[in-house]
C-alpha cells in the first residue's frame, strides 16, 4: 500500500534530531508503525509470537546487546513487552549522548505501580533524554479532502484569502463515520466505512480487557455500555456521575469503581481523550467552568458505538452536530501539533461557549466555535465570540489572534464582524 504522508513526519523528523530517544504514542491503527519504520535503520518488532519470546529473553539477560542490535536509529515496536529495559535505553543514551538512536512505538500507556509516570506512560526520570509524541489518526488535509488553503499560522499571522470547497454535508457525514484511520483511505465506501466498526469491536472484546495494571473482568456488554454512554455524551462536558447513570439500569447500578476502571482502561489505550478548559484572566467576575469535554481520539469510534452510519446521523442532527464538532477538535489538535499550539474548551457561568481555544506558543490565542447548522446559527456563533473576546482581558492575554466559526458550508470568507467563516475542508495548519 502506498505510504500517505502524514503531517507528523515532520514532528518525529525533528524530534529524532533534538532528543536520543522518541516515544511515539498514540491508538492502535492510526499508523505509528508504518511511519515510525520510515526513519528507523533497524527494526525489532514485538507483534509476532514467534520472535517476541527471544527478543524479550535477550532484554532480560542482555539488555545492552538487545538495544544494539544494528544500526541506528532502532524502532522497537510495541514496547510494553519490554518496558523493563527503560533504564538501560536512558544509560545507552547517556552513554553517547548522540541523538536519533531509539523510536519506541506502543497502543497502551504502561503506567506500573509506583513509579512517576506521566498520562503517556513515559517515566519522567527520562526529561532531558527521551521525549514523547503523540500520533493520532489522519485529518482531512492529510487525507485529501481538505484543500488546506485556510492555515491556522497564516490566519494567526493575519494572513488570509476567500476560499472555497467543493464538499456537503453528506462528504461530513462520511468522514465522521470512516474517520482517519490509514487503513479506510482510498478503500471503496464501505470497506471504508468497515474499519472504524472494526477498531470499535476489538476495543470492547478485547482490548478494554488486556491491560496489566487495569484489572477489569470480562464482560462485552458491559463495556458497549460504557462506549455507548461515552458517545451520547461527546462533545460535552458531562460528568463521570452522569455517564455511570446512563450506563445504569433499573435492575442493575453500574458501580463507581468498576466505572473508573473502564474509563480509565479507554485512557490508556488512547481510545478517548477529553478536552481541558481555558481558564483566561476576565475583566468581568463570571465564573469559568474547568470541567474537561468528552471526546475519542476519532469521532468514528463514537459513531460505531452508536451504530450510526452517514444516512442515519441525518435522522439525529443533534449527534451529528456533536460528533462534527468532535471531527473538527480532532483536526485541529493534529494542525496544533505540528505548530506546537495547544487545544481547549472555553465555558463559563454565563452558558457561553467557545467549542475551541488554540493557544499558541507565543501566548496568543484564538476563540473557535464549530456549526454544523445554517446561516442563522453561523451569525450567532459569531456574536458569542465577539462577546467572549471583550470580556477577557486583553491586558493580560492580548487581543485574540483571530475568531473563527468552523462550518460544512463551501465559502471561507472574513464577515463583516471580523470573524472568519471556514469550512473545515478548508483547514490545514
Amino acid at each position: 500500500m502506498e505510504y500517505i504522508k502524514r503531517l507528523f513526519d515532520e514532528i518525529l523528523d525533528f524530534a529524532l534530531k533534538s532528543k536520543g530517544c522518541v516515544v511515539v504514542v498514540g491508538p492502535k491503527w492510526c499508523g505509528k508503525s508504518t511511519t515510525a519504520k520510515r526513519f528507523s535503520r533497524t527494526l525489532i518488532d514485538l507483534m509476532p509470537l514467534d520472535t517476541r519470546k527471544d527478543y524479550i529473553g535477550l532484554a532480560k539477560i542482555a539488555p545492552s546487546q538487545f538495544l544494539n542490535l544494528g544500526e541506528k536509529p532502532i524502532l522497537i515496536d510495541e514496547w510494553q513487552h519490554v518496558s523493563f529495559i527503560w533504564d538501560q535505553i536512558k544509560y545507552e543514551v547517556d552513554k553517547t549522548g548522540n541523538f536519533g538512536q531509539y523510536i519506541l512505538t506502543g497502543s497502551v500507556s504502561d503506567k506500573e505501580k509506583n513509579e512517576d509516570i506521566d498520562d503517556y506512560g513515559v517515566r519522567h526520570t527520562g526529561n532531558g533524554r527521551i521525549v514523547k509524541k503523540m500520533m493520532r489518526t489522519m485529518s482531512l488535509f492529510e487525507s485529501g479532502e481538505s484543500n488546506g488553503s485556510v492555515s491556522l499560522m497564516d490566519l494567526k499571522n493575519g494572513i488570509f484569502k476567500p476560499s472555497f470547497s467543493d464538499k456537503s454535508i453528506n462528504d461530513y457525514a462520511f468522514y465522521v463515520c470512516r474517520g482517519g484511520w490509514p487503513l479506510a483511505m482510498k478503500q471503496n465506501y464501505s470497506i471504508a466505512l468497515q474499519q472504524a466498526k472494526d477498531y470499535y469491536e476489538m476495543v470492547v472484546c478485547e482490548d478494554i480487557f488486556s491491560l496489566k495494571d487495569i484489572t477489569i473482568r470480562k464482560d462485552e456488554q458491559r463495556a458497549r455500555k460504557v462506549m455507548r454512554s461515552y458517545a451520547r455524551n461527546v462533545s460535552i462536558p458531562a460528568s463521570d456521575e452522569t455517564l455511570r447513570a446512563d450506563c445504569s439500569s433499573a435492575d442493575e447500578t453500574f458501580d463507581k469503581d468498576i466505572f473508573a476502571k473502564y474509563i480509565n482502561a479507554l485512557k490508556n489505550l488512547y481510545v478517548i481523550e477529553e478536552l481541558p478548559a481555558w481558564n483566561p484572566n476576565l475583566r468581568s467576575k463570571t465564573a469559568i467552568r474547568s470541567k474537561n469535554t468528552r471526546h475519542f481520539i476519532d469521532p468514528s469510534i463514537g459513531a460505531a458505538a452508536l451504530g450510526l452510519t452517514p444516512q442515519s446521523l441525518f435522522k439525529d442532527i443533534t449527534t451529528f452536530g456533536f460528533l462534527f464538532e468532535s471531527l473538527v477538535i480532532r483536526d485541529l489538535r493534529i494542525y496544533c501539533d505540528t505548530i506546537g499550539a495547544q487545544v481547549y474548551k472555553y465555558r463559563d457561568s454565563k452558558k457561553r461557549e467557545a467549542d475551541a481555544v488554540i493557544q499558541f506558543s507565543d501566548g496568543s490565542w484564538a476563540l473557535i466555535e464549530v456549526k454544523l447548522g445554517n446561516e442563522e446559527d453561523i451569525q450567532q456563533a459569531c456574536k458569542n465570540l465577539i462577546s467572549i473576546a471583550n470580556d477577557i482581558d486583553c491586558d493580560k492575554t492580548g487581543k485574540p489572534a483571530f475568531l473563527m466559526v468552523v462550518t460544512k458550508n463551501k465559502f471561507a470568507y472574513q464577515s463583516d464582524t471580523g470573524v472568519y467563516i471556514v469550512p473545515l475542508a478548508c483547514l490545514k495548519n
